[in-house]
Protein backbone atom coordinates (compact mmCIF):
# COMPACT_ATOMS: atom_id res chain seq x y z
CA UNK A 1 0.00 0.00 0.00
CA UNK A 2 1.42 3.39 -1.05
CA UNK A 3 1.35 6.09 1.65
CA UNK A 4 0.08 8.71 -0.83
CA UNK A 5 -1.63 8.10 -4.16
CA UNK A 6 -2.93 10.87 -6.42
CA UNK A 7 -5.01 9.38 -9.22
CA UNK A 8 -6.13 11.63 -12.10
CA UNK A 9 -7.02 14.59 -9.88
CA UNK A 10 -8.65 17.60 -11.52
CA UNK A 11 -9.66 20.79 -9.72
CA UNK A 12 -11.10 23.99 -11.17
CA UNK A 13 -12.13 27.31 -9.64
CA UNK A 14 -14.93 29.34 -11.19
CA UNK A 15 -15.87 32.99 -10.93
CA UNK A 16 -18.33 35.19 -12.78
CA UNK A 17 -15.66 36.13 -15.30
CA UNK A 18 -13.68 32.98 -15.93
CA UNK A 19 -12.78 29.42 -14.99
CA UNK A 20 -9.30 28.47 -13.78
CA UNK A 21 -7.94 24.92 -13.86
CA UNK A 22 -5.68 24.52 -10.83
CA UNK A 23 -5.01 20.80 -11.34
CA UNK A 24 -5.38 19.04 -14.66
CA UNK A 25 -5.56 15.23 -14.49
CA UNK A 26 -2.54 14.95 -12.20
CA UNK A 27 -1.30 11.54 -10.99
CA UNK A 28 1.65 10.20 -8.96
CA UNK A 29 2.47 7.80 -6.11
CA UNK A 30 4.74 8.33 -3.11
CA UNK A 31 6.72 5.42 -1.70
CA UNK A 32 6.91 4.56 1.99
CA UNK A 33 9.60 6.53 3.82
CA UNK A 34 10.26 8.70 0.77
CA UNK A 35 11.04 12.40 0.69
CA UNK A 36 9.01 13.43 -2.36
CA UNK A 37 9.14 16.97 -3.77
CA UNK A 38 6.53 18.90 -5.73
CA UNK A 39 8.58 21.57 -7.51
CA UNK A 40 6.97 24.48 -9.31
CA UNK A 41 6.43 28.26 -9.35
CA UNK A 42 3.58 30.16 -7.73
CA UNK A 43 0.27 29.27 -9.36
CA UNK A 44 1.40 25.80 -10.42
CA UNK A 45 -1.30 24.13 -8.29
CA UNK A 46 0.84 22.95 -5.38
CA UNK A 47 -1.35 24.31 -2.57
CA UNK A 48 -4.59 23.04 -4.14
CA UNK A 49 -3.03 19.60 -4.41
CA UNK A 50 -1.87 19.59 -0.80
CA UNK A 51 -5.24 20.78 0.47
CA UNK A 52 -6.95 17.92 -1.36
CA UNK A 53 -4.57 15.34 0.11
CA UNK A 54 -5.04 16.93 3.55
CA UNK A 55 -8.86 16.55 3.21
CA UNK A 56 -9.40 20.33 3.29
CA UNK A 57 -10.53 20.64 -0.33
CA UNK A 58 -12.61 18.36 -2.54
CA UNK A 59 -11.45 17.66 -6.09
CA UNK A 60 -13.76 17.81 -9.13
CA UNK A 61 -12.68 14.37 -10.32
CA UNK A 62 -10.10 11.70 -9.56
CA UNK A 63 -9.06 10.27 -6.24
CA UNK A 64 -6.46 10.85 -3.53
CA UNK A 65 -5.61 8.33 -0.82
CA UNK A 66 -3.43 8.42 2.29
CA UNK A 67 -2.41 5.00 3.63
CA UNK A 68 -5.22 3.55 1.50
CA UNK A 69 -7.87 5.87 2.96
CA UNK A 70 -9.98 8.02 0.64
CA UNK A 71 -9.46 11.77 1.13
CA UNK A 72 -13.21 12.43 0.81
CA UNK A 73 -14.88 9.43 2.44
CA UNK A 74 -12.30 8.79 5.15
CA UNK A 75 -11.27 12.35 6.01
CA UNK A 76 -11.60 11.87 9.78
CA UNK A 77 -9.29 8.87 9.82
CA UNK A 78 -6.77 10.59 7.54
CA UNK A 79 -6.53 13.62 9.83
CA UNK A 80 -5.38 11.36 12.66
CA UNK A 81 -2.46 9.93 10.68
CA UNK A 82 -1.46 12.98 8.66
CA UNK A 83 0.68 15.95 9.65
CA UNK A 84 0.04 19.11 7.65
CA UNK A 85 2.05 22.33 7.63
CA UNK A 86 0.40 24.93 5.36
CA UNK A 87 2.34 27.57 3.48
CA UNK A 88 1.17 30.43 5.67
CA UNK A 89 1.90 30.41 9.39
CA UNK A 90 -1.43 29.22 10.80
CA UNK A 91 -0.79 28.74 14.51
CA UNK A 92 -2.32 30.93 17.19
CA UNK A 93 -0.31 34.14 17.28
CA UNK A 94 -1.51 35.15 20.76
CA UNK A 95 -0.61 31.80 22.35
CA UNK A 96 2.93 31.09 23.49
CA UNK A 97 5.16 28.49 21.89
CA UNK A 98 4.39 26.07 24.73
CA UNK A 99 0.64 26.74 24.63
CA UNK A 100 0.45 26.13 20.87
CA UNK A 101 2.22 22.80 21.18
CA UNK A 102 0.08 21.65 24.11
CA UNK A 103 -3.08 22.72 22.27
CA UNK A 104 -2.30 20.64 19.19
CA UNK A 105 -1.30 17.66 21.32
CA UNK A 106 -4.67 17.87 23.12
CA UNK A 107 -6.58 17.96 19.82
CA UNK A 108 -5.09 14.58 18.91
CA UNK A 109 -5.63 13.11 22.40
CA UNK A 110 -1.93 12.90 23.16
CA UNK A 111 0.63 14.83 25.20
CA UNK A 112 3.88 16.57 24.43
CA UNK A 113 5.74 14.17 26.73
CA UNK A 114 4.35 11.11 24.95
CA UNK A 115 5.85 12.03 21.56
CA UNK A 116 8.63 14.35 22.67
CA UNK A 117 11.36 12.10 21.25
CA UNK A 118 9.97 12.70 17.76
CA UNK A 119 10.20 16.49 17.98
CA UNK A 120 13.10 16.81 20.45
CA UNK A 121 15.75 17.84 17.91
CA UNK A 122 13.44 20.46 16.44
CA UNK A 123 11.68 21.77 19.54
CA UNK A 124 14.86 21.99 21.61
CA UNK A 125 15.97 24.87 19.37
CA UNK A 126 12.94 26.99 20.31
CA UNK A 127 12.30 25.64 23.84
CA UNK A 128 14.27 28.50 25.45
CA UNK A 129 11.56 30.78 24.02
CA UNK A 130 8.59 28.62 25.05
CA UNK A 131 6.97 31.50 26.96
CA UNK A 132 7.15 33.84 23.95
CA UNK A 133 4.00 34.43 21.92
CA UNK A 134 4.07 32.76 18.51
CA UNK A 135 3.40 36.04 16.73
CA UNK A 136 6.66 37.45 18.12
CA UNK A 137 8.87 34.68 16.74
CA UNK A 138 11.26 35.06 13.82
CA UNK A 139 10.47 33.34 10.52
CA UNK A 140 12.80 30.42 11.21
CA UNK A 141 11.46 29.90 14.73
CA UNK A 142 7.85 29.99 13.48
CA UNK A 143 8.81 27.34 10.98
CA UNK A 144 10.21 25.06 13.69
CA UNK A 145 7.15 25.57 15.90
CA UNK A 146 4.77 24.78 13.04
CA UNK A 147 6.70 21.61 12.21
CA UNK A 148 6.66 20.55 15.87
CA UNK A 149 2.89 21.02 16.02
CA UNK A 150 2.42 19.04 12.78
CA UNK A 151 4.45 16.15 14.25
CA UNK A 152 3.16 16.06 17.83
CA UNK A 153 0.59 13.31 17.13
CA UNK A 154 3.23 11.11 15.44
CA UNK A 155 1.82 11.06 11.86
CA UNK A 156 2.90 8.47 9.32
CA UNK A 157 2.67 10.99 6.46
CA UNK A 158 3.84 14.61 6.62
CA UNK A 159 2.68 17.30 4.15
CA UNK A 160 4.74 20.49 4.02
CA UNK A 161 3.48 23.22 1.69
CA UNK A 162 6.33 25.59 0.77
CA UNK A 163 7.84 25.38 4.27
CA UNK A 164 10.96 27.42 3.46
CA UNK A 165 9.35 30.32 1.60
CA UNK A 166 10.24 33.64 3.20
CA UNK A 167 12.93 32.35 5.56
CA UNK A 168 16.65 33.04 5.45
CA UNK A 169 19.22 30.77 3.78
CA UNK A 170 20.54 29.41 7.09
CA UNK A 171 17.03 28.48 8.28
CA UNK A 172 16.32 26.82 4.94
CA UNK A 173 19.42 24.65 5.30
CA UNK A 174 18.55 23.74 8.90
CA UNK A 175 15.01 22.83 7.91
CA UNK A 176 16.11 20.37 5.23
CA UNK A 177 18.53 18.78 7.68
CA UNK A 178 15.58 18.27 10.04
CA UNK A 179 13.60 16.62 7.23
CA UNK A 180 16.43 14.16 6.60
CA UNK A 181 16.33 13.14 10.27
CA UNK A 182 12.54 12.72 10.17
CA UNK A 183 12.86 10.56 7.07
CA UNK A 184 15.25 8.30 8.98
CA UNK A 185 12.45 7.71 11.49
CA UNK A 186 10.28 6.22 8.74
CA UNK A 187 7.97 9.19 8.13
CA UNK A 188 6.85 9.65 4.53
CA UNK A 189 7.32 13.31 3.60
CA UNK A 190 5.68 15.21 0.75
CA UNK A 191 7.06 18.75 0.40
CA UNK A 192 6.37 21.50 -2.11
CA UNK A 193 8.73 24.33 -2.97
CA UNK A 194 9.26 26.98 -5.66
CA UNK A 195 13.03 26.80 -5.08
CA UNK A 196 14.67 24.70 -7.78
CA UNK A 197 17.86 24.26 -5.73
CA UNK A 198 15.87 22.32 -3.12
CA UNK A 199 14.85 19.71 -5.68
CA UNK A 200 18.19 17.91 -5.32
CA UNK A 201 17.48 17.31 -1.62
CA UNK A 202 14.50 15.04 -2.42
CA UNK A 203 14.49 11.34 -3.28
CA UNK A 204 12.15 11.95 -6.21
CA UNK A 205 10.49 15.04 -7.59
CA UNK A 206 7.55 16.04 -9.76
CA UNK A 207 8.05 19.22 -11.77
CA UNK A 208 4.65 20.90 -12.08
CA UNK A 209 3.33 23.86 -14.04
CA UNK A 210 -0.24 24.97 -14.70
CA UNK A 211 -1.58 22.02 -12.72
CA UNK A 212 0.22 19.39 -14.80
CA UNK A 213 3.22 17.15 -14.12
CA UNK A 214 5.95 18.00 -16.63
CA UNK A 215 8.34 15.31 -15.40
CA UNK A 216 8.59 12.83 -12.53
CA UNK A 217 11.86 11.12 -11.63
CA UNK A 218 14.85 11.35 -9.33
CA UNK A 219 16.60 14.74 -9.53
CA UNK A 220 19.53 13.14 -11.35
CA UNK A 221 17.18 11.24 -13.67
CA UNK A 222 15.54 14.49 -14.76
CA UNK A 223 18.94 16.14 -15.30
CA UNK A 224 20.13 13.14 -17.35
CA UNK A 225 17.12 13.54 -19.65
CA UNK A 226 18.38 16.97 -20.77
CA UNK A 227 19.82 16.12 -24.21
CA UNK A 228 20.57 19.46 -25.88
CA UNK A 229 23.99 21.18 -25.72
CA UNK A 230 24.01 23.86 -23.01
CA UNK A 231 26.31 26.89 -22.95
CA UNK A 232 26.91 29.77 -20.53
CA UNK A 233 27.59 33.08 -22.25
CA UNK A 234 28.37 36.59 -21.03
CA UNK A 235 29.63 39.92 -22.33
CA UNK A 236 29.83 43.57 -21.26
CA UNK A 237 26.30 44.28 -22.51
CA UNK A 238 24.14 41.41 -21.24
CA UNK A 239 20.81 42.82 -22.45
CA UNK A 240 22.10 43.31 -25.98
CA UNK A 241 23.67 39.84 -25.82
CA UNK A 242 20.40 38.19 -24.81
CA UNK A 243 18.58 39.74 -27.78
CA UNK A 244 21.28 38.45 -30.12
CA UNK A 245 21.23 35.00 -28.60
CA UNK A 246 17.45 34.68 -29.00
CA UNK A 247 17.73 35.43 -32.71
CA UNK A 248 20.91 33.41 -33.34
CA UNK A 249 20.77 30.45 -35.67
CA UNK A 250 20.73 27.09 -33.88
CA UNK A 251 19.61 28.53 -30.52
CA UNK A 252 16.58 26.77 -29.08
CA UNK A 253 16.31 28.96 -25.96
CA UNK A 254 18.26 31.62 -24.04
CA UNK A 255 17.60 33.09 -20.59
CA UNK A 256 19.44 34.93 -17.78
CA UNK A 257 21.19 32.65 -15.29
CA UNK A 258 23.23 34.41 -12.60
CA UNK A 259 26.25 36.16 -14.13
CA UNK A 260 25.67 34.38 -17.45
CA UNK A 261 22.96 33.70 -19.97
CA UNK A 262 22.24 30.01 -20.43
CA UNK A 263 21.86 29.02 -24.06
CA UNK A 264 20.16 25.80 -25.15
CA UNK A 265 21.34 24.80 -28.62
CA UNK A 266 19.52 22.64 -31.08
CA UNK A 267 20.94 19.13 -31.12
CA UNK A 268 22.82 19.49 -34.41
CA UNK A 269 24.62 22.67 -33.30
CA UNK A 270 27.65 23.11 -31.03
CA UNK A 271 29.70 25.68 -29.17
CA UNK A 272 31.86 26.57 -32.18
CA UNK A 273 28.81 27.41 -34.31
CA UNK A 274 27.63 29.98 -31.77
CA UNK A 275 31.13 31.26 -31.06
CA UNK A 276 31.76 32.12 -34.71
CA UNK A 277 28.56 34.15 -34.84
CA UNK A 278 29.04 36.04 -31.56
CA UNK A 279 32.72 36.87 -31.97
CA UNK A 280 31.93 38.61 -35.24
CA UNK A 281 29.13 40.61 -33.63
CA UNK A 282 30.79 41.37 -30.29
CA UNK A 283 34.46 40.51 -29.68
CA UNK A 284 35.36 39.49 -26.14
CA UNK A 285 32.21 37.47 -25.51
CA UNK A 286 32.87 34.57 -23.11
CA UNK A 287 31.36 31.21 -24.05
CA UNK A 288 31.79 28.08 -21.93
CA UNK A 289 30.08 24.70 -21.82
CA UNK A 290 27.64 24.27 -18.91
CA UNK A 291 26.10 21.36 -17.05
CA UNK A 292 22.28 21.50 -16.78
CA UNK A 293 20.55 21.62 -13.43
CA UNK A 294 16.89 21.24 -12.40
CA UNK A 295 16.08 24.85 -13.34
CA UNK A 296 17.43 24.32 -16.87
CA UNK A 297 15.36 21.16 -17.16
CA UNK A 298 12.25 22.96 -15.94
CA UNK A 299 12.73 25.81 -18.43
CA UNK A 300 13.25 23.30 -21.22
CA UNK A 301 10.14 21.29 -20.30
CA UNK A 302 8.01 24.45 -20.12
CA UNK A 303 9.14 25.50 -23.60
CA UNK A 304 8.50 22.09 -25.12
Amino acid sequence: MKPVVVDHITKTYSSKKDKVTALNDISFEVEEGELFGIIGPDGAGKTSLFRIIATLLVQDSGKATVEGLDSVKDYKEIRNILGYMPGRFSLYQDLTVEENLNFFATIFNTTVNENYDLIKDIYSQIEPFKKRRAGKLSGGMKQKLALSCALIHKPSVLLLDEPTTGVDAVSRKEFWEMLKKLKQQGITILVSTPYMDEAGLCDRIALVQNGEVLSLDTPQGIIDSFENPLLAVRSNDMLKLLKRLKSARGVDDAYPFGEYHHVVLQKNYNKDDLSDYLVKEEPGTEIISAQPNIEDCFMNLMKN
